[in-house]
């Protein structure tokens, strides 16, 4: 772990390697799991005020559950989260024809509907944060089913941070990033 500013970070960010590899797993991380995509406190006004441009890209089933329990809930952590489809999938994603899961808001935001990307935790991916009173920390989230995106990533030598960096300066700001940069060169020597 290193400091920078005010965020500790996991050096697994400059170590590892990573590279989405939605041919080989489908955009699994949408659909498998026990939580909705976490959302910051910032963004639960966002979701609720781009719900409607974002509507017609959903499955019903998504429409539905969002529109049962809200565009985002509170999750077992009291953490806010996206709703959940079943229990497992996000009520936010869509499928491809090739059965591949994406983001409705995401694709929204590609097609010029709405300006927002979606929330910060899902661009992230699979780099995990969590805000504390003083620190917020800066973590790498290991998931075996994000193997193929790793070996995919050893693969091309694009590590976490260089996958995420659009993602991290949104989150953190460029200074933040190119500090960041710095400290990978000089741990990687």
């Amino acid at each position: 772990m290193f400091q920078l500013g005010k965020t500790i970070v996991s050096e697994e960010i400059i170590e590892r390697d990573f590279v989405c590899n939605l041919n080989a797993c489908k955009g699994g991380c949408c659909v498998d799991g026990e939580a909705g995509a976490p959302v910051e406190d910032s963004e639960t006004e966002i979701m609720v005020d781009i719900y409607a441009k974002v509507k017609p890209f959903l499955r019903p089933e998504g429409i539905k559950v969002i529109e049962e329990q809200g565009a985002f809930v509170k999750g077992e952590d009291g953490e806010w989260e996206t709703p959940l489809v079943n229990g497992s999938e996000c009520a936010y994603v869509i499928f491809d024809d090739r059965k591949i899961a994406k983001c409705g808001i995401e694709e929204a935001y590609n097609q010029g509907k709405i300006k927002w990307k979606k929330p910060v935790s899902c661009h992230l991916y699979p780099v995990r944060v969590k805000e504390y009173t003083e620190l917020t920390a800066v973590n790498y989230h290991k998931w075996q089913i994000c193997d193929p995106a790793c070996a995919l990533g050893d693969e091309l030598k694009v590590p976490v941070y260089r996958f995420v960096k659009e993602a991290l300066i949104r989150k953190f700001g460029d200074d933040w990033y190119k500090e960041l940069e710095v400290v990978a060169k000089d741990h990687l020597k």
